[in-house]
């Protein structure tokens, strides 16, 4: 197969639908430009959002897109626990929905610098395999902890058990591990924003040149670029 095209190149910034995975979304996009492509980061195939691709020669910057801080609106149902933490895991256990006040007790807890258990089915590898291939067949692992920074975590409505939430966090913070230490599991899941890139902006026959693609991150940094 010949190498693939170092055209068009730069940003593409995709709202991805529910259902299809990231991996499909940026084989949709390479599949209409046949340039070289990647993403900088993934979405959940039950989550919707914001989807950084990159095409073309633009994919040796992804360095510079990877790591970036997110925004996310999630629904967090607090009647029942789940096995992965969200909503495509079998129910654990049925739970008394907190209070308001106990709500914001719990939500305090979580902002700022957190430790906490990376999903069970999640990509991370343990003993040199994907933790959700081991969840899948069953195999109970001690899952890691990770550390994240969680900026603002804020809630928009509380109903029924329902809150919806309105989150800021650094990469790699896993939104259905905060749910579950809340006491529930997530519902639904939302990327609003990556870096200085908004959803709203989203359209897959617009390409971001490299060039003011990384100038939105200098200015997003204080005049800072990403090594």
């Amino acid at each position: 197969m010949p190498p693939r095209a170092l055209s068009p190149s730069g940003l593409f910034l995709i709202d991805k639908a529910e259902g299809p995975s990231s991996f499909a979304a940026v084989a949709e996009v390479r599949r209409r430009t046949r340039a070289r492509t990647g993403h900088a980061g993934t979405l959940d195939p039950f989550a919707t959002g914001l989807l950084l691709v990159l095409s073309g020669a633009a994919t040796r910057l992804a360095s510079c897109f990877v790591g970036l801080d997110k925004r996310y609106l999630t629904t967090v149902d607090l009647t029942a626990l789940t096995g992965t933490g969200d909503r495509e895991g079998e129910i654990v256990e049925r739970v008394e929905a907190p209070s308001e006040v106990e709500l914001e007790h719990r939500l305090e807890a979580l902002r700022g610098k957190v430790e906490l258990p990376i999903p069970a089915a999640s990509a991370v590898k343990i003993g040199g395999e994907r933790a959700y291939r081991l969840h899948r067949r069953g195999v109970v692992v001690e899952m890691p902890l990770r550390r994240s920074r969680v900026d603002s975590l804020e809630v928009i409505s509380y109903s029924d058990g329902i809150a919806r939430l309105d989150l800021r966090v650094s990469s790699g913070t896993y939104v259905r591990a905060i749910a579950a230490a809340l006491g529930g599991h997530c519902a639904t899941l939302r990327r609003t924003e990556v870096g200085p890139f908004r959803v709203e902006e989203a359209d897959p026959d617009r390409l971001i040149s490299a060039e003011d693609a990384l100038a939105r991150l200098a200015v997003g940094q204080g005049g800072r670029q990403k090594p």
